[in-house]
């Protein structure tokens, strides 16, 4: 089950399709679909209150709801070259879904959560993991973002991740027309006559086991970064 993804704000009622007027009040209802994933039903509050309002929390699938005010999105002003920022990484991160970046994506959360610009909506337990549900307070976008448990012994690491990342960007991704990936042989080779058995190769880093960690983060650890 991937919980790591993001939702954006709808920007008509998903139940009579009329378009948002900016400032116009709306209903944010969030559950699990068929295929046990969280969807987002954004609803006027007429629609709310004539098909949805009346026992939402025994509805099937039901996890949470709120309400909020629709915002007419400003007019994209043209792209400047500029270092990453922290929801614009986070976000790229969360299109990337590569696990590795996983406490990274949860520090940035943490960090947007501290500049006000996140607000966590929700914290749900799947498959003995805690999900937080952010929303973005401008755009109305939901994020949600697992919590990877760092403890205290991983934070200095991560934390440097993050900066480099914010300094850098992410690394691109792998190509299979990149010159610098080598291409398979067209022909295996004749084996030997007589071949000399391999050496057994050493195990792998993920292999090694890693001393016991100590007590995971606490909230307040994480509000002191």
């Amino acid at each position: 089950m991937n919980e790591w993804n993001i939702q954006s704000r709808a920007h008509q009622c998903s139940a009579c399709t009329k378009p948002f007027a900016d400032r116009q009040a709306y209903h944010t209802l969030l559950s699990n679909d068929q295929a046990e994933q969280l969807s987002r039903m954004d609803v006027c509050d007429a629609c709310w209150q004539s098909q949805f309002g009346n026992g939402v929390r025994e509805r099937t699938g039901y996890v949470s709801h709120w309400q909020g005010v629709f915002e007419v999105p400003p007019a994209q002003p043209p792209e400047a070259i500029q270092k990453e920022n922290a929801e614009t990484l986070l976000r790229k991160l969360i299109e990337r879904n590569e696990p590795r970046y996983e406490p990274a994506a949860y520090i940035l959360a943490v960090m947007l959560e501290r500049k006000r610009l996140l607000r966590v909506k929700e914290q749900i337990q799947r498959e003995g993991r805690r999900i937080f549900v952010y929303e973005q307070q401008k755009t109305g976008d939901i994020f949600t973002i697992p919590d990877p448990n760092l403890h205290l012994n991983q934070l200095e690491t991560v934390q440097q991740d993050v900066a480099e990342l914010l300094e850098h960007g992410l690394p691109p991704l792998a190509s299979a027309n990149d010159p610098t990936v080598p291409s398979a042989p067209a022909s295996e080779p004749p084996p030997a006559e007589n071949p000399v058995p391999a050496a057994n190769p050493p195990a792998p880093a993920s292999a090694v086991t890693a001393p016991a960690a100590p007590d995971e983060v606490t909230a307040a650890e994480v509000e002191a970064l």
